[in-house]
């Protein structure tokens, strides 16, 4: 057999020897991946294609919020899936809080002992205070005593009710909601796995933040303003989804900063963003290759 080349036989005894690490890249990192080669391919095709004057090339992209919780976990719910639609306030995922339920109890009741503390002890300074005032019975001492005594659990009081609320807020904080209406475009842990603080949980790609990004080249450029309304369509369907030109770059994209002769700045392209609507974005999905009409 014939040996292969120096390249091609490094891969193999790689694939040979670590096939895990071939297996295993994330899907969301191949997406990613997926939708940078469509973009700067548009890029490409926008710079060196022919286009009409109010035709352009672009894509859609989008911007994800990500559900996470501040305090790490094992998850131990997850209340959505890939695809699904959700509304403001629908219940994501809960981690494992346990032990935030028992400080939360514990705080509870020693702010319970605390409150109650402060309660005989103001009641014996109101006490000695009259008796002070009224008979002279008890020392000034006495009633500085009672005084110090009350202000001493009123502090405790305060103390253990910010321990409650800290207690309580890292229990709320096991559990997170949608914060928008959004679609879901991943889930990015299983349940029963270890997820850590800050980590992201549920991917969501809320409608506002859809938007298409497209190329312009230098000539085309003043006619464009924010505000405008553009055309968007793509292939396999007829209908024309409209957008809202509200982003135009001030750069040109993949240029050596130079002096340009007229050929090469007639390459030149700026990219420019624009939003849908909420109703039209509910159909569309990032990294669709589009076709932009600009409107008279």
């Amino acid at each position: 057999m014939r040996e292969q080349p120096g390249f091609d036989r490094k891969i193999q005894v790689s694939r040979a020897f670590y096939p895990s690490v071939f297996s295993s890249i994330d899907m969301c990192l191949r997406n990613r991946l997926l939708q940078m080669v469509v973009a700067l391919g548009t890029v490409f095709i926008a710079g060196c294609s022919p286009n009409s004057s109010n035709e352009f090339q672009g894509y859609l992209e989008g911007e994800y919020v990500y559900a996470a919780s501040p305090l790490g976990g094992t998850l131990q719910t997850l209340a959505v899936a890939r695809g699904d639609g959700v509304k403001t306030g629908q219940w994501l995922f809960t981690l494992e809080r346990r032990s935030e339920a028992d400080a939360a109890r514990q705080a509870s009741n020693n702010l319970a002992q605390a409150k109650a503390s402060l309660a005989l002890s103001e009641a014996q300074y109101a006490r000695r205070e009259q008796l002070r005032n009224d008979q002279g019975v008890i020392s000034a001492e006495e009633l500085d005593q009672a005084r110090a005594q009350r202000d001493a659990n009123q502090a405790q009081v305060e103390a253990r009710t910010a321990a409650l609320a800290k207690a309580d807020w890292s229990f709320e904080q096991k559990e997170q909601f949608a914060p928008t209406n959004a679609f879901v475009q991943d889930t990015l842990y299983r349940v029963g796995e270890w997820v850590a603080a800050g980590s992201p949980v549920v991917e969501l790609l809320p409608p506002a933040n859809l938007k298409v990004r497209f190329f312009v080249p230098e000539a085309a450029l003043p006619k464009i303003q924010p505000g405008q309304t553009v055309n968007v369509t793509f292939d396999g369907v007829k209908r024309v989804y409209s957008a809202t030109v509200n982003y135009i770059s001030t750069q040109a994209e993949f240029t050596p900063p130079v002096i340009y002769s007229q050929e090469n700045r007639a390459k030149l392209v700026y990219m420019i963003e624009a939003k849908f609507s909420p109703s039209d974005a509910a159909d569309l999905r990032p990294g669709q290759p589009v076709d932009v009409r600009m409107n008279p």
